[in-house]
């Protein structure tokens, strides 16, 4: 059965929902069945790739809250994930585009290494302070993951899987993806949002119990 997830490398929740999703997968008793596929999912498609505020100042900004207020709720971000194992340093966090992160995920899929691509750009977003919207940093990125560090680049520095990451945007738009993360069981089941652990287990052993017609 696969599980789809939609979700940003920006997206503070997404990565809170990835870790509680494999929480649940770890009590699920049928998880060897189970196969998790990460779909692009862009938060701000018209960010741009460098600027010259923090996260701070784009939150008070976009929300109309005070600097300080934002920091705050950062920090209470910070305390969830690290209540499951993440740690998070938001104020080091660099605001880039996210376009060409999502394409190296696809470059990375092509090795079977889509999922643990994903996993390493959310950590050098929000526990690195990493710029993942460089190509170099990208490039190498890739090569920890066991990836060809040159391939990468080149493919970043083209407009290779670009395509690909449309097709994951436009897929979400026709099933009414608003928001990530958000997650697909076996295209029948979906649970919106960084859910409780308990909430994607369930999910996981209602949409098995269907599929496997037990």
């Amino acid at each position: 059965m696969k599980v789809e997830v939609w979700s940003d490398f920006a997206c503070p929740f997404c990565y809170i929902g990835k870790r509680r999703l494999e929480g649940a997968l770890e009590q699920f008793a049928h998880r060897d069945d189970i196969e998790v596929e990460f779909r692009s999912f862009e938060l701000d498609p018209n960010a741009k790739r460098d600027v010259d505020y923090n996260v701070n100042e784009m939150l008070a900004r976009k929300y109309g809250m005070t600097v300080e207020q934002a920091a705050a709720n950062n920090r209470n971000l910070t305390e969830q994930a690290r209540a499951i194992g993440l740690e998070y340093h938001m104020d080091k966090s660099v605001l880039t585009n996210s376009f060409d992160a999502h394409r190296l995920t696809h470059y990375a899929s092509q090795f079977g290494k889509r999922n643990e691509m994903a996993e390493r750009l959310f950590k050098a977003y929000f526990t690195d302070g990493l710029h993942i919207g460089d190509h170099e940093t990208l490039a190498n990125l890739a090569a920890e993951v066991g990836l060809d560090r040159e391939g990468a680049l080149a493919a970043l520095t083209s407009s290779d899987f670009s395509e690909e990451v449309r097709e994951d945007e436009q897929f979400a738009a026709q099933i009414g993806v608003r928001g990530v993360p958000f997650f697909v069981l076996d295209r029948k089941y979906a649970v919106s949002g960084a859910q409780p652990t308990e909430v994607f287990l369930d999910a996981l052993e209602k949409a098995y119990s269907e599929s496997s017609g037990k």
